[in-house]
């Protein structure tokens, strides 16, 4: 599956389009410097009930498009 296609679903599971997610990660303080995908894969899961390749899936879009620094 790419990497489109992942994203294309998380949407229809959550309703939540990447942009929001990338604006709701930041809110969350989840793109600062040094945060792990553990902090970022564990409220997606809880929050929006993903499983753990599609909270990566939105991690990784943290780190290409949402100011995530490592």
């Amino acid at each position: 599956m790419s990497f489109a296609a992942y994203l294309t679903n998380i949407e229809k599971q959550t309703g939540v389009s990447p942009d929001e997610f990338i604006r709701l990660a930041s809110e969350k303080g989840l793109t600062g410097k040094g945060t792990k995908a553990t902090a970022v894969t564990d409220w997606l899961k809880a929050d929006y009930g993903l499983g753990h390749g599609h909270a990566m899936a939105i991690y990784k879009l943290l780190k290409e498009r949402g100011g995530l620094e490592n």
